[in-house]
């Protein structure tokens, strides 16, 4: 049973799909030639209804029984009514309401003087135009004509059918035509809606794209800057306190050179990991050499490395430093990062920088202070340049809530960022 159902359903799909192929071709037509549809329209409804009242008016036969009761028109009487019902129906698209108004004006002129014509199905198509291509407050008006003519014709054939029986079926056929135009047009409102809701989420999609590959590409610019930034102030310091110990010291020109190669090298392994995962792995052996990400634990390295150029940090942390997650730990080491090549870099070597890492009520406090002096017209840091290290201090600060100030304190300068540990999504 099920699979003679199956079968019979599955026979339908080429007929449906016939069926919509010819009318989406209709529908490219009919926008590529708008008049070819409603002269089709035209043509159709003069053979199949009127030419036969006008055969029959020339060929002068005698009347049908049912016609016998009403006034019988010449052959150009017959054309002339005729032309007058169904001519309007080539603007029923265009001007639906006058095209209705018009059709409505023959056919009551028409039964008024009694004449019974196969042409009067116009009126219905009028109808059904107007409902669907029409301006929906003019409906009631239509309705309320409509309504008045068709009494009129149930009057005129109450000598032939019981006007009761006439009305009812007039009614029922004008119903139909005015249902199938509004369904017909709520359709078409809702598939409307459909394209352009699918059009409108195209678009935000393309925008989310487009948001997040500038998002993706200010965060790998902020990691760029971080790691490059702060070892290439490190390589600087060590190639000028280098090149100062050669004469002197030789050996400390030597252990120079040697912080400068170890420091290019991490640098180059940094960048090697960051530009890595932006490229398209081609296999297994092509994706990129991936390691965690710094947090903490990382402080004290990349304290070692800014003493060996010559910086004296003193770092000390306080609170319950080891249960941050990652991702608060990888803020941490940029921003203490950032700060101290900031740090290095106009302090200059021989200064010395106090780093804390404190944790307490559900906030964490960054600040880097150094005994450098500041310098005379504002200092060329960071506070001043409002360059990518503050700036990417402070948005690594904003996504924990947090903030960053940066000026001089006492006889050097304090960067200080505030981070709100507080978990997301609690109650408020």
């Amino acid at each position: 049973m099920t699979s003679v159902a199956s079968d019979d359903l599955s026979g339908t799909e080429p007929l449906v799909a016939r069926l919509g192929r010819a009318g989406q071709r209709l529908r490219h037509a009919d926008r590529a030639r708008p008049w070819m549809l409603d002269t089709a329209v035209v043509v159709l409804v003069l053979l199949l209804f009127c030419l036969p009242d006008l055969l029959h008016a020339v060929g002068g036969d005698g009347p049908h029984r049912f016609r016998a009761a009403f006034t019988r028109l010449s052959a150009a009487g017959t054309a002339a009514t005729q032309a007058g019902l169904v001519l309007p129906l080539l603007w029923r698209r265009r001007a639906p309401a006058v095209a209705f108004g018009a059709v409505t004006a023959v056919f009551v002129l028409q039964w008024s003087i009694g004449v019974a014509l196969r042409a009067d199905v116009a009126l219905f198509v009028a109808l059904y135009s107007l409902a669907l291509h029409g301006r929906l407050r003019q409906l009631p008006w239509a309705c309320a004509a409509l309504a008045g003519a068709l009494g009129l014709v149930a009057v005129r054939v109450s000598v032939a059918v019981p006007a009761g029986d006439a009305l009812f079926f007039l009614l029922s056929t004008a119903t139909a035509a005015l249902a199938l135009g509004l369904m017909i047009r709520i359709r078409r409102a809702q598939l409307a809606g459909l394209r352009e809701r699918a059009a409108r989420l195209e678009v935000e999609r393309d925008q989310r794209g487009r948001l997040a590959v500038a998002a993706e590409r200010t965060r790998v610019a902020r990691e760029m800057h971080d790691i490059v930034g702060h070892n290439l102030s490190v390589i600087i310091t060590l190639a000028d306190a280098g090149a100062y110990a050669t004469a002197a010291a030789p050996e400390r020109g030597q252990e120079a050179l040697r912080l400068i190669g170890d420091t290019g090298r991490q640098a180059l392994s940094e960048l090697r990991r960051v530009l890595g995962v932006l490229r398209e792995a081609d296999g297994p052996r092509a994706g990129p050499e991936l390691s965690p990400q710094p947090g903490l634990k990382d402080v004290d390295a990349l304290c070692e490395g800014v003493r060996a150029a010559g910086l004296e940090v003193v770092y000390r942390t306080a609170g319950d430093v080891d249960s941050l997650d990652s991702g608060v730990q990888l803020t941490v080491y940029r921003i203490v990062q950032e700060a101290l090549t900031n740090t290095l870099k106009h302090a200059g070597a021989g200064s010395r920088a106090n780093l804390s890492v404190v944790v307490a009520d559900a906030r964490l406090t960054i600040a880097v202070q150094d005994s450098g002096p500041p310098a005379p017209a504002g200092r060329a840091g960071p506070a001043n340049e409002e360059g990518h290290g503050l700036v990417g201090m402070r948005e690594r600060a904003a996504l924990y809530g947090g903030h960053v100030s940066a000026g001089p304190a006492g006889p050097g300068w304090t960067v200080r960022a505030v981070l709100d540990l507080t978990p997301r999504g609690g109650s408020g």
